[in-house]
């Protein structure tokens, strides 16, 4: 093991231990639920913008996306701007209004919003569900992400590094809740600019500038500069399935929509939005281009989604390479303690307290159970951690689309579209789940686009009529009171 490495990181983590005592201090003071689950709905601007800039930026972005730029080329780095506006839409789409009906609602989860618009209990099972399979799927990519980064890094073995990262983020996230999340996500943002930025300028000086970077990237494969890419995988397809994966669809994920309920006022939000899109413009383009002019100085790597450790400790010297070691493990904790915290509240909220509702006022139970529930969930998560793929963007991005087939069409039809009802939004979610599961685990491609893009259009379609056959029976049935 290298201590120089190892020392800054143990360091931070220290720090974020801090942040979370203190976070579990601060949520004694107030009612369990909105405390823990929301943070009693404070957060400022800077805090909001890096909250969801941590949570949705990931191992994916910090991991798989420069190991796909890795092997791709530049054409890779064009495609990750796609990500650029997901701020911007998160908050722009789903903010204030949402904001708004969550407080009318008392509203602590995104299930409570989809039960106060649709009055269906069956739709909050089937969403919670749902929500805890792709989150354990998209979790146990963060988990891999965070141990093959101290395995490549710091030469620490797989399962030593995954035991360390999973133990410290299961305790924070289970202690600490909602607070402790925002607070270490947004000392992780900070962590994720500052070291991008250094990450970058050392690699394009060790590369010998950005001009010598690209001739040897040309010299290795000529496709890697240019907008198609090696492989040739650039495809309208491709390019528009993907646009919808990681921007458009950005606005179903729960674990994102729920930062747009935890904001102090409008003006937060509106801050929120510039301060996220600028930060979400430095992260997307500075991690994968550093990760596509890595190949110039490290041409022979097997595993892609080494390239960034890899990259750290060739071009940064060890107690540097030490401190940049703390970006990439932040993006990846600031994602899993949104989605840990998530699930937790999912099963608490969503589950637990609509079977047993006069267990709501037992606080020092709920509070024993939430933590249980996040460290027993940590615990299956590195079961599942323990024989990694090769490349971890593609289980991130199966996990992403099946939030999406879910959530997309009920949350942003429950918000703007007023006769939206309960069969709708049902008949979105089962065909919406369905639908992408057997098109993924079929290997199914309509005109070569990823399975989303056929999964939404059939959940929107599912969403309508359905709707329809709802206005239907509604009307029949009030005619027979009549």
């Amino acid at each position: 093991m290298q201590i120089e490495i190892l020392l800054p990181l143990i360091g931070y983590l220290l720090l974020v231990c801090l942040l979370s005592i203190y976070a579990y201090h601060r949520r004694q003071k107030g009612e369990f639920l909105h405390e823990y689950f929301l943070g009693n709905r404070s957060m400022g601007g800077f805090v909001l913008a890096m909250t969801i800039t941590a949570t949705y930026i990931s191992a994916s972005s910090f991991i798989g996306g420069p190991g796909a730029a890795y092997k791709y080329g530049l054409g890779w780095v064009l495609l990750a701007l796609i990500q650029v506006p997901t701020i911007w839409l998160s908050l722009g789409v789903l903010g204030k209004k949402f904001a708004i009906l969550a407080r009318r609602y008392n509203a602590v989860t995104l299930n409570d919003m989809l039960y106060a618009r649709f009055q269906s209990r069956l739709l909050v099972w089937i969403a919670s569900i749902s929500l805890l399979i792709a989150f354990f799927g998209a979790m146990t990519v963060q988990f891999i992400g965070g141990a093959r980064l101290l395995e490549t890094a710091a030469n620490i073995p797989y399962e030593i590094g995954l035991l360390i990262f999973g133990i410290t983020i299961a305790l924070y996230t289970a202690f600490g809740g909602f607070r402790a999340s925002v607070l270490n996500d947004t000392l992780q943002g900070f962590v994720m600019l500052v070291g991008t930025i250094i990450l970058l300028v050392a690699t394009i000086h060790k590369a010998g500038g950005l001009a010598a970077a690209t001739e040897t990237l040309k010299t290795i494969d000529p496709k890697l500069i240019t907008p198609q890419g090696a492989d040739n995988i650039f495809s309208m397809p491709f390019m528009f399935s993907f646009w919808i994966l990681v921007c458009f669809g950005v606005i179903g994920l729960p674990h994102t929509a729920v930062r747009c309920i935890s904001y102090k006022n409008s003006q937060a939000m509106h801050r929120g939005i510039i301060i996220g899109t600028i930060v979400m413009v430095i992260l997307m383009l500075g991690m994968h281009l550093a990760g596509a002019l890595g190949r110039a100085i490290l041409p022979d790597l097997t595993i892609p989604d080494q390239v960034i450790p890899t990259l750290m400790i060739t071009v940064l010297p060890p107690f540097a390479a030490g401190i940049f070691l703390a970006t990439p493990m932040a993006a990846i904790m600031s994602t899993i303690n949104s989605q840990l915290l998530q699930s937790s509240a999912t099963i608490i909220k969503d589950l637990y307290l609509n079977i047993a509702p006069e267990e709501i006022k037992k606080e020092k139970k709920l509070t024993w159970i939430s933590s249980a529930s996040t460290l027993i969930l940590g615990a299956l998560l590195l079961l599942a951690a323990w024989h990694p793929p090769q490349m971890i963007i593609w289980l991130n991005l199966l996990a992403f689309g099946g939030l999406q087939a879910v959530f997309l069409w009920p949350l942003i039809l429950g918000l703007y579209w007023q006769r939206a009802n309960r069969f709708g939004a049902l008949s979105s979610m089962i065909l919406g789940a369905l639908s992408y599961t057997l098109l993924t685990t079929f290997d199914v491609k309509f005109l070569n686009f990823h399975p989303i893009v056929p999964a939404l259009l059939l959940s929107l379609i599912a969403f309508l009529i359905g709707n329809v056959v709802g206005e239907k029976k509604s009307l029949s049935t009030s005619i027979k009171m009549s």
